[in-house]
């Protein structure tokens, strides 16, 4: 039986092309990962209208694809890899989520689940994502 059969939690963000968060849900962990990615894809797609294209992992493939299809006027496309290849290979546009979540575990508070309530890291995320977008303005500034 696959999913995670442990207490914990399970983070989805959708991100831009830069790595730079647009949205984050923290849910319980077994929740399903095509479950949870229609909590944030509905969110998301409805606050971001604009968005034509999003990018996301092989784990979701299958019906949330029809769903995605069906309710959006998007395309959701899955970043597959080769199962030919046994050595590391950097899949395009896989390593920006990637990068963005080491990017939110630098911040100690979140470099664990210490909190009692989704909601309350979903905004721990958020205020280490704004600090980590002030520091680069800061430097873009200094760089001026």
């Amino acid at each position: 039986m696959p999913g995670k059969k442990i207490k914990g939690r399970k983070r989805h963000i959708i991100v831009d092309t830069m790595g730079l968060l647009l949205d984050v849900v923290v849910h319980p962990a077994d929740i399903q990962d095509r479950d949870g990615a229609k909590l944030i894809l509905g969110k998301v797609l409805n606050e971001f209208s604009s968005l034509e294209l999003v990018w996301a992992d092989g784990g979701y493939r299958g019906s949330l694809i029809e769903w995605f299809e069906s309710n959006f006027d998007a395309v959701l496309e899955i970043v597959k890899r080769n199962d030919d290849v046994r050595v590391f290979k950097l899949l395009p546009k896989r390593w920006i989520v990637e990068r963005t979540l080491g990017w939110i575990v630098r911040n100690r508070r979140l470099s664990k689940d210490y909190e009692r309530f989704s909601s309350t890291e979903e905004s721990w995320i958020y205020s280490g994502m704004i600090s980590l977008m002030l520091n680069r303005l800061e430097s873009i500034e200094e760089a001026a």
